[in-house]
């Protein structure tokens, strides 16, 4: 036992396990004296249950506005150059387009630097930023510690860091930060709230963790603990996986640990790239039965979930945290504090075929964002 990129960060409207039938199940099995209806009964009554499904109802909700509603109430300048940092996997290309897009909207430019995602690729792009003197650098999933001489640097020019999906904490030249670990956890809530209802609160599950990306950790430990509260009894098993399992042999790790677990039912990922090649491979060697759902949904994994592949997903929100980080840097550049996007709560889903959009491309969680974000920077 151990503890857990296509194009990772899309996101969908929600799923909804009907409650409805749930009950109805139980109701059928109440007249049935044998052990494994009496367990049913038993799990279907648990509080634990109940809090689940409430828990999945309020994730189910697709929410229609932004988290920021305060215009920025000055004239935004253009001509500002923002230096993006790429951490190596195609959820920050995508943070980067959206954020670009945004940028657009002010007339500023962008500069995407690449990295590899290694502390040495990292170091010389903050290098290269420290170079090229922009007006502000934007990255998305590196660890402080990596950078931190950079970072002091950039401070001392007096030019802001934004960063996103990072185990860090806003200060020392960090000027925003969203989806940090506090933000993040939520989703190992909204996971565990999925396996248990969807299992009836008699799940058997392995969860599949990324510990390279620490950020990802704030999210099994939720899942855990919500686990356990809501699924009294349920196995829990966590195994790690190393970054270069991505895209390789991921899949045959799945199917390995599945054969000598045979009782598992549900397997849930803390990256949506971790099940890119896994049900197609779990089909191939005959596996059956097995409930998926996965941390970070993309267009794969929605695709999964459309053809019943896969059952679940958790969606980011990409689209408005770029938005919200350009929304972020106009108030920064009109003179103003960056509090009210620091505070601003960004929105998760849950995702199933019952809420799948009709697109399996790129959609925001906020349908209307962009004219949401344009009228608070006075271009609508």
């Amino acid at each position: 036992m151990s503890s857990r990129p296509g194009r990772a960060v899309r996101r969908a409207l929600t799923a909804i396990v009907p409650v409805t039938a749930l009950l109805a199940l139980a109701a059928c099995g109440g007249t049935d004296t044998t052990p494994a209806a009496d367990s049913a009964k038993a799990a279907s009554d648990s509080p634990g249950l109940t809090a689940a499904r409430q828990a999945l109802a309020k994730y189910s909700e697709r929410p229609d506005k932004i988290p920021v509603t305060e215009p920025v109430g000055k004239a935004i300048p253009t001509g500002k150059k923002i230096d993006f940092i790429l951490c190596g996997v195609q959820s920050c290309s995508d943070l980067a387009q959206f954020f670009t897009a945004a940028a657009n909207q002010l007339g500023w430019k962008v500069e995407l630097i690449p990295t590899q995602g290694t502390p040495e690729s990292v170091q010389s792009a903050y290098e290269h930023a420290l170079r090229d003197k922009p007006d502000a650098v934007v990255a998305s999933g590196f660890p402080r510690a990596v950078y931190a001489k950079q970072l002091a640097q950039l401070k001392a020019a007096g030019i802001p860091v934004i960063q996103s999906n990072a185990d860090d904490v806003v200060g020392d030249g960090i000027a925003l930060l969203k989806n940090g670990p506090k933000d993040v956890a939520v989703q190992g809530e909204m996971l565990a709230s999925w396996v248990v209802s969807d299992s009836g609160a008699e799940a058997d599950t392995v969860y599949f963790d990324l510990p390279a990306y620490t950020i990802l950790k704030p999210v099994k430990d939720r899942f855990a603990a919500k686990y356990k509260e809501w699924c009294e009894g349920c196995a829990l098993d966590t195994v790690d996986v190393p970054i270069t399992a991505i895209g390789k042999d991921m899949p045959d790790r799945v199917v390995s640990y599945v054969r000598s677990h045979p009782k598992v039912t549900h397997i849930v990922f803390s990256l949506g790239l971790l099940n890119v090649g896994v049900p197609a491979a779990l089909k191939t060697a005959g596996v059956t039965g097995k409930h998926i759902a996965v941390n970070v949904g993309d267009a794969q994994n929605y695709q999964y979930i459309e053809s019943g592949l896969s059952q679940g997903a958790m969606a980011l929100n990409s689209h408005e945290t770029a938005w919200l980080q350009v929304d972020a840097l106009a108030r920064h550049f009109t003179g103003q504090s960056m509090d009210v996007d620091q505070k601003a709560v960004l929105p998760n889903m849950l995702i199933t075929k019952d809420n799948l959009v009709a697109t399996l491309e790129d959609f925001p969680l906020v349908e209307d964002y962009q004219a949401q974000f344009k009228a608070l920077w006075g271009l609508n």
